[in-house]
C-alpha cells in the first residue's frame, strides 16, 4: 500500500497556517473595498476555448487540461493518438481546463453579464489558480491569486489608484515593497527603435526574462529567436536608459513609444500628488510576458528579500474583444498570496496574536463539575469569548498540558466551590495570576 501524498506544486495548510492566509486575504479585501472594488467569484475550470490563446504561447504551454467524462478515448482524434501527437489530440479528449489566472474568466463573466453591469466595473476576486510549472522557491502549481481590475473606462487615474492599492496593503501588511512600473508601448517603442517591430513579442518574452538569466542570457534567447546582433546591440543599450527623459530623443521615431512614456508620466502626476510610502519606480527592462497586457504594466518586489514578485498586473486595451465585445479597456493588479505568505514568514512579520484560536480553555475534575463547565462555555461563547472544553475532566496537570501545547493563553478552572458560587477561577498561563471571576466579568476582561 503506497503512502498517502499530495500532487507536486501544491501544499496543505494546518490551523496556524490558514489563519495567517486569512490574514493576508482580509487585509488585502478590505482595501480592495476601500477603494470601491466589489467582489466575484468564477468556477476553478473554464471551457478551453476561454482560456487558450490568451497568454502567449508560454502560457499555453502550462494550462491543466481536464479529460472529457467517461470514455474520453472514444472520440479521440485517431490520426493524432496514433502519431502521439498531444497538441492535435488534446482537442479531442479535453474541453475544459482548469483557470491560469483570474483576469482572462473576468473578462468572459463581463461578456456574458454586460447587460446587468454598470461600467466602469469595479471588481475584485480571491481564488486559487494552477499552472503546470516546474514547481520551485516561491512557484506552486496550485497558488491563490487576489486580483483587482476595472474594466470599461481607459482613464490613467486608474492606474495611479491600483499603485496606491499595493501601497496601502503592504503598509498594512508591514512589508515594505518597491513598485515597478513600465508600458508596453515603451517597449514596442524599443522594438522599433530596433528595427525589429515584427518581433515585438519575441523581444518582450525574452527580456521579460532577464532578472533570472541575466542580460547575456537575454542576449542568447534574442539570438535564438532570430534576431540581429546590431538589433540586439541596440536592445541592450536602451534597457540600460535611466529615467524617462533619456527614453525621448531614443523614440524620436516612434509615436508609440513616445505615447507609452507620456501615459507613465501622467500616472506620476496624479501620485505625485497623493504620495506614496512604498517606493514607485519607473523600470524599462519590466516586460510582463503575458500577451493581453497592452498599456502600463506593475510589478512589486518585496525589499530585503530575494523573492521575485510578489504582485502584478497591467492595462489590457481589448481583452474582451476576443468574446465578440470589442473595446472595453481595462486594467488590473494581483497579489501572489503565497509568495507574500512565505516573505512575511521569514521576515517574521505576522501579529502573534494569530496564533491563537482559542482565548480559554476550561477544565474540570469530575462529571458534575464539567457539566457546569459546559454551561459556562454556552455563557462565554454567547458573550464573544473563544473557549472551548477539555473533554476529559480528572487529572489538571494533562488539561494544564493541552493548553500550553495548543498556545491558548487563559484557562479557566470549574471545581465545587465554583459552581456553588457560580464563578471560575481564571488563570493567565503567562504570568500565573489567578482571579476567582463570574463568567460575565471573565468575558469583559478577555474582550477587553
Amino acid at each position: 500500500m503506497s503512502k498517502p501524498s499530495i500532487p507536486e506544486g501544491t501544499r496543505d495548510f494546518g490551523p496556524e497556517q490558514v489563519r495567517k492566509r486569512n490574514y493576508i486575504f482580509d487585509t488585502v479585501r478590505t482595501v480592495f473595498a476601500k477603494f470601491g472594488f466589489q467582489p466575484l467569484e468564477t468556477p476553478a475550470m473554464e471551457n478551453l476555448s476561454t482560456l487558450t490563446g490568451k497568454y502567449g504561447d508560454e502560457g499555453d504551454k502550462l494550462l491543466f487540461k481536464i479529460l472529457n467524462n467517461g470514455d474520453y478515448l472514444s472520440k479521440a482524434d485517431e490520426q493524432a493518438l496514433a502519431n502521439r501527437d498531444s497538441n492535435k489530440l488534446i482537442s479531442s479528449i479535453a474541453k475544459r481546463g482548469l483557470r491560469y489566472d483570474l483576469t482572462v474568466p473576468f473578462a468572459r463573466y463581463v461578456v456574458m453579464n454586460r447587460g446587468t453591469l454598470s461600467f466602469p466595473f469595479k471588481r475584485y476576486q480571491v481564488q486559487p489558480v494552477w499552472r503546470a510549472d516546474r514547481p520551485q522557491r516561491g512557484r506552486y502549481r496550485e497558488f491563490f491569486q487576489c486580483d483587482a481590475d476595472v474594466i470599461g473606462s481607459e482613464s490613467l487615474h486608474y492606474e495611479a489608484e491600483l499603485a496606491q492599492i499595493y501601497d496601502e496593503a503592504f503598509q498594512e501588511l508591514k512589508l515594505p515593497v518597491t513598485i515597478k512600473i513600465n508600458h508596453r508601448k515603451v517597449l514596442f517603442g524599443i522594438a522599433e527603435a530596433a528595427g525589429i517591430a515584427d518581433k515585438f513579442m519575441d523581444m518582450t518574452v525574452a527580456v521579460d526574462k532577464l532578472d533570472k538569466v541575466g542580460i547575456e542570457g537575454v542576449r542568447k534567447e534574442l539570438s535564438e529567436r532570430g534576431i540581429s546582433e546590431s538589433a540586439i546591440d541596440t536592445i541592450e543599450k536602451i534597457l540600460a536608459s535611466p529615467d524617462l527623459s533619456s527614453l525621448k530623443p531614443v523614440f524620436a521615431n516612434s509615436p508609440t513609444g513616445l505615447e507609452g512614456l507620456d501615459e507613465i508620466e501622467k500616472v506620476f502626476k496624479y501620485l505625485n500628488a497623493a504620495p506614496l510610502t512604498n517606493e514607485i519606480q519607473f523600470d524599462i527592462t519590466l516586460a510582463r510576458g503575458l500577451s493581453y497586457y497592452t498599456g502600463c504594466i506593475f510589478e512589486v518586489i518585496a525589499s530585503g528579500i530575494k523573492m521575485g514578485s510578489i504582485g502584478g498586473g497591467g492595462r489590457y486595451a481589448d481583452l474582451t474583444g476576443v468574446f465578440g465585445v470589442p473595446g472595453l479597456s481595462g486594467v488590473g493588479i494581483s497579489f501572489g498570496a503565497d509568495r507574500i505568505y512565505d516573505v512575511l514568514e521569514e521576515l517574521n512579520l505576522f501579529p502573534e496574536s494569530l496564533s491563537e484560536s482559542v482565548k480559554l480553555l476550561l477544565i474540570s475534575f469530575d462529571e458534575p463539575s464539567f457539566e457546569y463547565a459546559f454551561q459556562c462555555a454556552t455563557k462565554l461563547r454567547k458573550l464573544g469569548v473563544s473557549t472551548e472544553i477539555y473533554p476529559d475532566p480528572g487529572k489538571l496537570k494533562k488539561q494544564f498540558e493541552y493548553a500550553a501545547k495548543r498556545q491558548i493563553p487563559f484557562v479557566a478552572i470549574a471545581g465545587e466551590s465554583e459552581m456553588a458560587n457560580g464563578t471560575l477561577n481564571l488563570k493567565n498561563q503567562e504570568n500565573g495570576e489567578q482571579q476567582e471571576l463570574t463568567p460575565e466579568k471573565i468575558a469583559e476582561l478577555l474582550n477587553a
